[in-house]
């Protein structure tokens, strides 16, 4: 995958995360046919607030996704819009899933920075700066 730089009005940036998320007592309901559809509301929520995404997959009960978002407007953001829109309009189309779960998602998620090198190697780098 190519890391490719993005900007908006004043920030230049190539910042990627890697997403994980799951059902309310990680119950495992995202099978057939609400997998296929959550894909299609996850997507179109990234696309809708700007931001792109480059991977996603759906397990049973569990969301891995690989987002790129402009740290402006903030990857806790982005995480809140998407989890809160795909649950309601999931519930919307899935009565069933309301009787199953008092919510959709649990509240909290996992969010990990991608990178080309290591912190070891940025660090030095840093610390390096002085001497130029």
């Amino acid at each position: 995958m190519e890391h490719e730089r993005k900007s908006n009005s004043n920030v230049v940036y190539n910042c990627y995360y890697h997403l994980v998320w799951v059902p309310k007592y990680r119950r495992k309901v995202l099978v057939d046919p609400y997998d296929t559809r959550l894909k299609e509301i996850v997507r179109e929520s990234i696309e809708r607030w700007g931001q792109a995404c480059i991977e996603l997959e759906v397990m049973p009960d569990h969301v891995h996704l690989l987002v790129s978002c402009d740290p402006q407007f903030g990857i806790h953001r982005l995480v809140r819009l998407v989890k809160g829109a795909s649950s309601h309009q999931m519930r919307e189309e899935f009565p069933e899933l309301k009787k199953r779960l008092p919510s959709l998602w649990n509240n909290s998620y996992y969010v990990g920075t991608t990178g080309g090198v290591t912190l070891e190697v940025i660090k030095r780098y840093v610390e390096g700066q002085k001497g130029r």
